[in-house]
């Protein structure tokens, strides 16, 4: 009988690449290996642009006749970094079996920052260090050394692209909760995006991790490019000339990645600061007014400085209740809002509670937001998402423009989508909305901005009326979808942060009533000793 074939599935690079190098990693943090890993992608990928334009200067032919290939300005010219030999790719490899490979790529860093100013402070340089095995960072040079990056048919297919962003999304997968102080993952960032479909404008995320809202926002623009026909055909400059992004992070290590990740898909980052303060205490863009604010802050984050914050101007909406000092979510909310321009729109992500939550006065500060009026849509997202946490998540949608119109068509009403049933599980902990859950909510949302094509579905969406009968204030101001779409609304009402509350006063209670029973036992304990010894 003759044999069955088996079939042969090839992987892509990108997962090639990360179990060769991860295999290398032995006994180092993976929150460490990251910045090892991810900067020496950085400099294949600049090294290999810059080769390709080396040899065209080289060759001094047609508009680089004359051209000196030696010359940083000549790259500069084109958008591209200048390497200084020291630091460039061949050199390195040639290099990767001495035990001086790792001074040898932290003064390669240096010396691509020093003829790269926008570099300056990015770049990581912790190769020397003793813990990173040299015999395993020479290995992991030799495996990166197999994949074309910066050259103009890797950039055609996206190549970096890809290996960057997975590389990313692996990371914080190993690290777990704390991977998800620097990672959004891909799909809720792209339902984000097409949602608030940022053309033009000013974009502003200020949390902005390592920077997806952004590459998200220029892959949305390489997605949506006929509609600029006529401007340019190159898709970085395209991005530069009709947005302009702004961001802060308040970690410096996630703020050199985003650096880095912008810097390789040629992002100006000038305007994306890092202060330790953070956001709250210290608002780098604080004279911004953006036309879109795209965020995933903190979940119930309790170390937000609130209370040096009190009399804040930012608290529009709540100033008789500031937000409260142990929950930074209506914080960000009003933070947010208080960047927007007056058509401006933010899309963000939180936890679930902040649509129900009651705790220190939320729930007046939801109901100012609601009535103001600048809640614009809701949409539950499914369990798994997210890496770092299981707490429930939902989206948020705000627009000023409603606020500001009187006239607004949509002012009286709030769209509730519920897609907890939506999404594909791509192992045990993990899930993902796939591209047509994406369309799915995305047209939703923009055929009820617009009127055309939308109708309530039962279950899923429904266009809810601010007052009046079966309106959100008759149901107390409560933001659940499930309320609204007809889906049972027990689980969609859990909040977390008022749930731990409830369980810490619980607790205490049930402490505090154990110690005052232990008291009256070692009184009357006391007695009898007492009474025993008066006998």
């Amino acid at each position: 009988m003759a044999r069955k074939k088996t079939a042969i599935i090839e992987q892509p690079i990108e997962q090639i690449l990360w179990a060769s190098a991860d295999k290398l990693r032995k006994n180092m943090d993976a929150a460490e290996y990251k910045h090892i890993v991810l900067g020496l992608i950085f400099l294949k990928y600049i090294s290999d642009n810059f080769y390709e334009l080396y040899y065209k200067l080289e060759s001094g032919e047609g508009d680089y006749a004359g051209a000196d290939p030696n010359d940083p300005y000549e790259y500069r010219a084109e958008n591209v970094f200048y390497v200084p030999p020291q630091a460039r790719w061949d050199y390195l490899q040639g290099r990767a079996k001495l035990s001086t490979i790792g001074k040898d790529v932290d003064d390669a860093m240096d010396s691509i920052e020093k003829d790269n100013p926008s570099l300056k402070g990015v770049l990581p340089k912790e190769y020397a260090k003793e813990k990173l095995d040299k015999q395993s960072l020479g290995g992991l040079i030799d495996i990166i050394s197999t994949v074309a990056l910066g050259d103009s048919v890797s950039r055609s297919n996206d190549v970096l692209g890809r290996v960057y962003e997975y590389f990313l999304g692996q990371f914080a997968l190993a690290e777990g909760k704390k991977g998800g102080q620097f990672y959004t993952p891909r799909c809720v960032v792209q339902l984000l995006v097409e949602m608030l479909e940022p053309y033009e404008g000013r974009v502003f995320d200020p949390c902005c991790g390592s920077g997806g809202m952004f590459v998200q926002s220029e892959k949305f623009i390489e997605a949506h490019a006929d509609r600029y026909n006529g401007k340019t055909s190159e898709i970085e400059k395209l991005f530069e000339s009709v947005v302009s992004i702004f961001g802060q992070e308040s970690n410096q290590t996630t703020w050199r990645l985003c650096k880095m990740n912008l810097a390789l898909r040629g992002i100006d980052s000038s305007n994306v600061k890092w202060n330790n303060e953070g956001s709250f205490l210290n608002d780098a863009h604080a004279d911004l007014r953006a036309d879109f604010v795209i965020a995933n802050p903190p979940f119930n984050d309790s170390d937000w400085s609130g209370d040096l914050l009190r009399s804040d101007g930012r608290w529009k909406y709540s100033k008789e209740t500031p937000p409260p000092s142990g929950n930074a979510n209506y914080a960000w909310i009003q933070h947010f809002v208080y960047h927007l321009n007056p058509k401006g729109i933010a899309g963000f992500v939180l936890a679930k509670g902040s649509l129900s939550s009651k705790t220190s006065g939320e729930d007046r500060i939801r109901k100012a937001l609601i009535e103001a009026p600048l809640v614009d849509c809701i949409v539950n997202l499914p369990t798994k998402l997210f890496l770092n946490t299981q707490i429930p998540a939902c989206l948020w949608f705000l627009s000023r423009e409603k606020e500001m119109n009187q006239n607004h068509p949509r002012r009286n009403r709030i769209l509730f989508i519920d897609a907890r049933n939506m999404g594909t599980l791509i192992n045990r902990r993990t899930r993902e909305l796939t591209d047509a859950d994406i369309r799915s909510i995305a047209d939703t949302y923009h055929n009820w901005k617009t009127g055309v094509g939308y109708g309530d579905i039962p279950g899923f969406c429904k266009s809810a009326p601010i007052l009046g009968d079966g309106s959100v204030a008759a149901l107390d101001y409560v933001l659940t979808p499930g309320r609204y779409i007809g889906l049972p609304d027990d689980e969609d009402d859990f909040d977390f942060a008022e749930r731990v509350h409830t369980l810490t006063a619980e607790l205490e209670s049930q402490m505090a009533e154990s110690a005052a029973l232990d008291e009256r036992i070692r009184r009357n304990l006391a007695r009898v000793e007492v009474t025993s010894d008066e006998r």
